[in-house]
C-alpha cells in the first residue's frame, strides 16, 4: 500500500488499483488542472489542484465504504471511481464546462470517452485489475445507489472540496464534519436501485453541509471577479476554437497552462487580460427581481446575440461586451435523503433550514454585463435597454 501525505486528510492510502491509475497520463494531467481556476485571482493561496481532490475523494470513498454494506467488488469499482471522477474535466475546470458540453454534448463525468481512448491507460489499468471499465464509468456518473456516493447530493466529491476549498482560501465557511457524515451514510436498498441515505438523528449534520455550500457559494465560489474572469475565459476559449484548428477533443485534454498560452497567442484582446489580471469592469450586476424571466432563462444564443446588440448600441466593439447570466438559483443538496423516526425523507421536508437558504440563494443571484473600465456608463445604459432591466425599489 502506497501512503501519500495530504494537506487535508493527513496520509492518504491507495490499495493497488489506486497506484496504477495515478501514474496513467489522464491522471497526472490533472496535476496541472486548479481545482478553482478563477477564484485564485481573488484567493491568492488558492492554488490546488484536481490531483489533490482526487485523492481526498477516493480517501473519503474509501472511509464511507467501510461503513455501507457492499461487497469487496462493488467496493473495489467505487474506489477507482472515485478516484478517476474528475478526469474527464477540460482545462480551467467548470469554466470551461459549458463549452465542452456545447461542443462535444458531453459533461466532465460522462468518462465513456476516456475509458476508450486511443491509448486505453485508465481502461487497461482497470482490465488489469478485474473491474469491468464501463461499471466504473457509470458510477462516475452517479448511477445505482453506490453512485450517489461519487455522484449525488451526500457525494464525498462535495465533502472533499468544501473542506479543501475552505483550508487553501483561508476562509472558515466551508468546514464540515466529513468524519461523521462518511460514517453515518447508509445505502436504502440495494446497490444498484437503493438510494444513499444519513442515518437516524442526521438532520443537522445534512443542513451543516448545506449552510456550508451556502456561503461558499456566496464568499468564494461566486465572487464577482471570478464570475468576470470566467466569462472572458469562456468567450475566450469560445474564439479560439472558432479561429483555430484545435479540435473539441483536443481542447479538452489541455492543462491550464496550455489554455492560456494558446490564448495569449490567438485571442490576445481577452488571453492577454486574464494573464496579467486586467479584467473587465461589471457595468450591470442586478439581482432576479431587476430581470425579466426571458432573459433569466436565456441561452447561449440569447447570451451571444444580446452581447451584439448592447455593443452595436453602446458603440463599442463586440469582443469587449460580455454578458453572464447564470443558471436559476438551486440547492440540489435539499434533495438529501435522511431518516427519521425510521422513516426516509428529504431535508427538505425535515428541515426549516432549506426555505431560509433556498431564499438566500435567490437573493444573492446576480446578471452581469462586462465591459473594459472606459466604456462601463455606456454599457450600463445599453445593457437596461436591451435586457429589460428594471428598477426594483
Amino acid at each position: 500500500m502506497k501512503a501519500i501525505k495530504d494537506s487535508v486528510h493527513d496520509y492518504v492510502t491507495l490499495d493497488p488499483v489506486a497506484a496504477d491509475l495515478i501514474d496513467t497520463p489522464a491522471f497526472q494531467r490533472l496535476r496541472h488542472v486548479k481545482q478553482l481556476s478563477t477564484v485564485r485571482l481573488v484567493f491568492p493561496s488558492a492554488n490546488h489542484t484536481r490531483f489533490e481532490h482526487s485523492l481526498g475523494v477516493y480517501h473519503l470513498a474509501n472511509r464511507a465504504l467501510e461503513h455501507l454494506a457492499v461487497d469487496e467488488d462493488t467496493a473495489a469499482h467505487v474506489r477507482a471511481a472515485a478516484m478517476i471522477h474528475d478526469a474527464g474535466h477540460g482545462p480551467y475546470g467548470h469554466q470551461t464546462e459549458r463549452l465542452i458540453r456545447r461542443k462535444t454534448g458531453r459533461d466532465h463525468d460522462e468518462l465513456g470517452w476516456l475509458l476508450t481512448d486511443s491509448d486505453r491507460e485508465v481502461c487497461q489499468v482497470l482490465e488489469r485489475h478485474d473491474l469491468d471499465p464501463e461499471r466504473v464509468a457509470a458510477i462516475v456518473d452517479g448511477e445505482g445507489g453506490v453512485g450517489k456516493l461519487v455522484s449525488g447530493e451526500l457525494d464525498v466529491d462535495r465533502m472533499d472540496y468544501l473542506v479543501r476549498d475552505a483550508h487553501h482560501t483561508g476562509v472558515p465557511y466551508g468546514t464540515v464534519d466529513h468524519g461523521r457524515l462518511v460514517r453515518e451514510l447508509r445505502l436504502d436498498g440495494d446497490e444498484d436501485g437503493g438510494q444513499l441515505v444519513l442515518g437516524e438523528g442526521n438532520v443537522a449534520t445534512a443542513e451543516s453541509l448545506l449552510v456550508a455550500r451556502s456561503l461558499m457559494n456566496a464568499i468564494v465560489y461566486r465572487h464577482h471577479v471570478s464570475r468576470v474572469a470566467g466569462a472572458m475565459l469562456e468567450r475566450a476559449s469560445e474564439r479560439y476554437l472558432e479561429t483555430t484548428d484545435t479540435t473539441p477533443e483536443e481542447f479538452r485534454r489541455m492543462a491550464d497552462h496550455d489554455l492560456l498560452v494558446e490564448l495569449r497567442e490567438h485571442v490576445p484582446e481577452l488571453g492577454g487580460r486574464i494573464e496579467r489580471r486586467r479584467l473587465y469592469k461589471r457595468a450591470t450586476w442586478v439581482g432576479l427581481e431587476s430581470v425579466p424571466a426571458g432573459t433569466v432563462d436565456a441561452d447561449h444564443e440569447a447570451e451571444r446575440a444580446a452581447e451584439r446588440e448592447i455593443a452595436e448600441t453602446a458603440g463599442v466593439d463586440p469582443v469587449e461586451v460580455i454578458v453572464d447570466v447564470p443558471s436559476r438559483p438551486g440547492l440540489k443538496e435539499s434533495a438529501t435523503k435522511v431518516v427519521v423516526d425510521g422513516v426516509v425523507q428529504r431535508l427538505e421536508d425535515a428541515s426549516e433550514l432549506v426555505s431560509g437558504l433556498r431564499a438566500a440563494e435567490r437573493g444573492r443571484w446576480r446578471l452581469g454585463v462586462y465591459c473594459p473600465a472606459d466604456h462601463v456608463d455606456d454599457v450600463e445604459r445599453a445593457a437596461r435597454d436591451v435586457l429589460g432591466i428594471r428598477d426594483h425599489g
